[in-house]
């Protein structure tokens, strides 16, 4: 269930690159240029972080949606998908994330 919901807001996104600003939110933001994209991620992250420290769990689970939703749209301007993330995790997994971390430092 879970990777088709995903799969198909990815698909989703993708037809709206290009689309009718007046009439789509992901056209609109398309449209404003990665720095903007990678603002909102920014913003959604610090969002969902709060909710996290002080919010409800139902604010969490909404704020964690925004953030895979505008993280999304980002990996789409970049010609990313998220098949891409899972392969990254898939190479790190039964890693120590200590590993990874000193791996990506040096």
């Amino acid at each position: 269930m879970t990777a088709d919901v995903l799969d198909r807001l990815f698909t989703i996104i993708e037809s709206r690159r290009g689309g009718d600003v007046t009439t789509s939110h992901v056209a609109r933001l398309f449209a404003k240029g990665r720095a903007k994209l990678a603002q909102k991620v920014g913003e959604e992250g610090v969002e969902t972080a709060l909710a996290g420290l002080a919010g409800t769990d139902q604010e969490v689970v909404a704020e964690a949606a925004d953030l895979v939703f505008h993280l999304f749209i980002l990996l789409a301007d970049r010609g990313l998908a998220p098949a891409d993330v899972w392969a990254e995790l898939v190479r790190r997994e039964g890693r120590s994330g200590l590993d990874e971390k000193r791996s990506r430092s040096s």
